[in-house]
């Protein structure tokens, strides 16, 4: 008995026996071939879509453009690059239609409802993403200029306002996100309103002193009470003025140089020396 099962376990296997690909393409429930066929076309159609996106952003200058930023930085430490991820999420929102599609094809009823619910919140949900990814890109974008454009005044104060702007550019960019999605807009009104008082109490707080320093450097540039030159004494501090400008004026003297901050000319008073 053990050699006759061990005969018929090396039985040759007939080949005319298996079926044909047609009959095997018969047995094969139609919506299920539909189903692997829209899959295959999205992932082609997705993978030339996010092609098409790379090379269009990479001919505008967009990585020239946000060379530098945090996020582009960051992006970098991932092997990845903000161009990719952009070029990316289009080609996965376009797989994601085929496959809304796909399981639509093969007839799937209890996510029916699911993915018709889907289909209709999917583009809202990229253009969110694809917002605040700007707003993270134009606002690292933006503090980098302010911080260059401030580098020249000598005031410790001025390193909050790159920050400042770059956060007020993703904030709004995050609340116009939200509004995509459909976040109720009594919410979004609060939370502009509470962010704008922020804005205004923030500043007028941590940046008192900077605030009054330019007022009276706008009241010193317009009347001029002293030039380029002169000798004058500002506070404790004596000597001759190199430059002027909103927030301090450079004086020298002895071979120091001293960076006096503009609002001492109003509490302190500043006297021109003629010798």
């Amino acid at each position: 008995m053990t050699g006759s099962g061990l005969a018929t376990n090396h039985l040759p296997v007939d080949v005319a026996q298996l079926p044909s690909p047609d009959t095997v393409l018969r047995l094969l429930p139609l919506r299920l071939l539909f189903f692997v066929g829209v899959l295959v076309v999205g992932a082609l159609v997705s993978y030339f879509v996010a092609s098409f996106n790379r090379t269009l952003l990479e001919r505008l200058g967009v990585p020239e453009s946000i060379e530098g930023t945090t996020f582009e930085r960051s992006a970098r430490e991932f092997g990845t690059s903000t161009v990719s991820i952009l070029a990316r999420l289009s080609g996965y929102f376009v797989f994601l239609v085929f496959l809304v599609i796909a399981l639509s094809t093969a007839g799937v009823q209890s996510v029916t409802g699911l993915w018709t619910v889907a289909v209709a919140f999917l583009p809202q949900v990229f253009v969110a993403v694809v917002v605040v990814v700007i707003g993270l890109i134009v606002g690292d974008k933006v503090g980098l200029l302010v911080d260059e454009r401030l580098r020249g005044v000598k005031l410790p104060e001025v390193g909050v306002l790159p920050a400042l702007v770059k956060w007020s550019i993703v904030f709004v960019s995050v609340l116009v996100a939200l509004a995509q999605v459909r976040v109720a807009t009594s919410a979004l009104l609060v939370l502009l309103a509470a962010y704008a008082f922020g804005l205004v109490l923030v500043p007028a707080v941590a940046l008192r002193d900077m605030l009054a320093s330019g007022t009276a450097g706008l009241y010193l540039l317009l009347v001029e009470p002293f030039a380029i030159g002169d000798r004058v004494r500002i506070g404790d501090v004596e000597g001759v003025v190199q430059e002027m400008d909103v927030f301090v004026t450079r004086v020298e003297s002895d071979g120091t140089e001293y960076f006096v901050p503009n609002r001492k000319a109003f509490t302190e008073g500043v006297a021109r020396v003629r010798e």
